[in-house]
């Protein structure tokens, strides 16, 4: 199904980031803890965090806590399988279907 306006908005914002792009390229090898993920990419976890929330929202990645064997409780993250089909044709069909409180409201 195609995206309406605003899951396309919400999706290509997610995706504008160099650092968001490195967390998917890092997840696409396989799911990852926190820390894990933080040292691999030299990042400190506030800020991954708040990157893993933006593509979380945006659905590109699913996080789950999960219970280790020593009690500690992990949040695991991996990538949401997921295609963009980005042509001037999907935008078309998506435009008319932007909310007007949608992602985009701000933008001029």
């Amino acid at each position: 199904m195609a995206p309406t306006g605003d899951e396309l908005l919400r999706t290509l914002a997610a995706l504008a980031s160099p650092h968001r792009l490195r967390i998917i390229a890092a997840l696409a090898e396989g799911r990852s803890y926190v820390s894990e993920l933080a040292r691999r990419l030299e990042m400190n976890r506030p800020l991954l965090y708040m990157h893993l929330q933006r593509l979380e929202a945006a659905g590109l990645v699913a996080g789950t806590l999960e219970t280790a064997p020593d009690g500690n409780s992990v949040k695991w993250f991996e990538v949401v399988p997921f295609a963009l089909d980005l042509t001037p044709a999907a935008i078309a069909a998506a435009a008319p279907t932007l909310g007007a409180d949608g992602p985009g409201k701000d933008e001029k």
